[in-house]
């Protein structure tokens, strides 16, 4: 059964009359341009064949019901004209967090009935929340024939987990999951919103492998980077390290501390990374892509000192059975979490083998390996 019948399924099962609408939105990963969001710069992720389903139907007052049929059909209704923050049910947060921006905005909702399914892994730094809030957006915006076109879908998902839920992310996420295209990557300039579609071959596969490493002090950590790098933006009355060259920071260097000039270092170098990454998949050079993808992670281990042994094992590991045919690079804040790769179909079993006999002898850790494909965002056209 596919997952829109099913979730159909349960939504009958669950209040006893047929769903109106069926919305998907896919989570997604950052192929290169890892810290460079905050500052400005340029991302180049990619929406992936993992997501979020939501199903839903009018009701005739202003009570909302939801079901999440992946928490153990964990059930919570509330009033859309009544929205606070629910510190037992983190989930249903975002729910409320949709309805939140929605009505803030001025489009005119009522009471709906709600099952929500995905099966982005949980906690592998996919972007499940992203993918969730983009689904219940294109699921409200279908069911009342709101006027919201990706974009504008992509900051009201901002703005509910910003405003509402209280996570201080970026954009790429959402933009992404509602504006991906199939079998492409997205150049985002973070800066102006502006995007370029860049092709990823048909030939390759993008290979996620999740470290399973907890993360630690991502928070305090991630901040003290931001600080880092602000004060580097400020030291050249900039706005943000966007603004600045390799040859401009080199020129302070002597009048900068040493890890300010590291972090700093890190973005404008993955900044031209991740624009010279644009350019290798628009002329196929996969080999070139994975040399960039490659520097991109000493980069983050060496400047940003955002990897963990267990993910350099893991870099390691898969960059020595592709070798010039791909690369492979942590991916997100870092501290645990993901790795990325870009390689040929023909090798993802080889590297699959390899992964699970190697990663765990050398770290006593088991990572889970996900084999995706770049698909359409949920309001690409």
């Amino acid at each position: 059964m596919c997952r829109t019948e099913m979730i159909k399924q349960v939504f009958a099962q669950q209040f006893g009359y047929q769903a109106e609408q069926v919305s998907h939105a896919p989570g997604r990963v950052n192929l290169i341009g890892d810290h460079t969001d905050y500052n400005l710069g340029f991302v180049l992720p990619a929406a992936i064949n993992f997501g979020t389903d939501v199903a839903i139907a009018k009701r005739d007052d202003n009570t909302i019901r939801v079901l999440a049929h992946d928490l153990d059909n964990q059930i919570c209704e509330f009033e859309r004209t009544e929205l606070l923050f629910n510190p037992d049910l983190m989930w249903v947060n975002y729910v409320a967090g949709v309805v939140y921006v929605l009505q803030k905005a001025g489009f005119v909702l009522q009471g709906t009935d709600i099952v929500i399914s995905g099966n982005v892994p949980q906690g592998a730094g996919l972007s499940s929340s992203a993918s969730l809030q983009v689904a219940l957006i294109k699921a409200f915006s279908d069911l009342f024939e709101l006027q919201i076109d990706g974009f504008t879908a992509a900051k009201l998902a901002q703005q509910a987990e910003n405003e509402f839920v209280g996570c201080n992310c970026g954009i790429m996420d959402q933009s992404i999951s509602a504006m991906g295209a199939h079998s492409h990557a997205m150049l985002l300039d973070c800066q102006d919103l502006t995007f370029q579609d860049a092709p990823i071959p048909e030939s390759l596969a993008i290979v996620i492998a999740n470290s399973n490493v907890k993360r630690g002090l991502v928070e305090s950590e991630y901040n003290q980077r931001r600080e880092q790098c602000e004060r580097v933006a400020k030291h050249f009355n900039a706005s943000a390290l966007r603004a600045l060259t390799l040859a401009e920071l080199e020129s302070e260097r002597a009048n900068l501390t040493e890890l300010d000039y590291k972090r700093a270092r890190h973005v404008i170098t993955e900044n031209q990374r991740t624009l010279d990454a644009l350019e290798a998949l628009k002329a196929n050079n996969v080999s070139h892509l994975g040399r960039l993808m490659n520097e991109s992670h000493d980069s983050l281990k060496n400047d940003f000192a955002t990897s963990t042994a267990e993910m350099n094992c893991l870099v390691a590991l898969i960059q020595s059975q592709i070798a010039e045919q791909g690369g492979a690079r942590m991916t997100g804040g870092g501290f645990g979490g993901c790795v990325v790769a870009v390689m040929p179909k023909t090798l993802v079993e080889a590297v699959t083998q390899a992964v699970k006999a190697e990663y765990h002898k050398q770290t006593g850790l088991r990572a889970d390996v996900y084999v995706c494909e770049a698909v359409q965002g949920a309001f690409r056209a």
